[in-house]
């Protein structure tokens, strides 16, 4: 299925910012927006949900710490109890240092992981520029034309006045 895309490339990040609010306030659905750098505001321009990923290496660390403490409860209290200098077996403070360790190695190889994943990125997987040099030094809004009421010539006008420096349109393969 093929999908037409109206895309407009602007030098800078206040021109795209204004861009990709002016085109949601018109009802437009951005696709996709690429700049060189993380843009602050980007995400709340093009109304983007929060994201999940902070939420995925909290429990996943915390899940970790949690085995953690289980497992060496259970290998020096149940399954092979040692008395070292007169502890308790289920002494819980020796634990804290490793526990926290383990946390913060399973909290980071989930965000690094997480990342890749929610990102779709992997070894090889080569990028999909609309628009060559757009991730160098300037920054591209993609509208996708959907329906008859998407106005290529009022949008054409509207990046215009927002000092776009190219508009152009395409008919992509959608590969999703």
């Amino acid at each position: 299925m093929s999908r037409r895309l109206f895309i407009g490339v602007f030098d800078n990040e206040e021109d795209l910012l204004r861009a990709v609010r002016a085109s949601r306030e018109r009802g437009h659905a951005v696709v996709d927006v690429h700049t060189p750098y993380a843009v602050h505001g980007l995400d709340d321009a093009m109304g983007l949900p929060p994201s999940r990923l902070p939420w995925m290496v909290f429990g996943i660390g915390l899940a970790a710490a949690v085995l953690k403490v289980w497992f060496e409860y259970w290998t020096t209290a149940v399954d092979w109890p040692v008395n070292v200098g007169g502890k308790p077996f289920n002494s819980l403070p020796a634990f804290v240092p490793v526990t926290f360790e383990v946390m913060v190695l399973f909290a980071g190889l989930t965000a690094v992981f997480g990342f890749f994943a929610i990102c779709r990125l992997f070894p090889g997987k080569r990028a999909a520029l609309p628009v060559a040099g757009v991730t160098d030094d300037r920054f591209a809004v993609i509208l996708e034309q959907a329906d008859s009421t998407f106005d290529a010539r009022a949008m054409e006008q509207l990046f215009r006045s927002l000092h776009a420096v190219r508009i152009e349109e395409q008919i992509t393969e959608e590969t999703r």
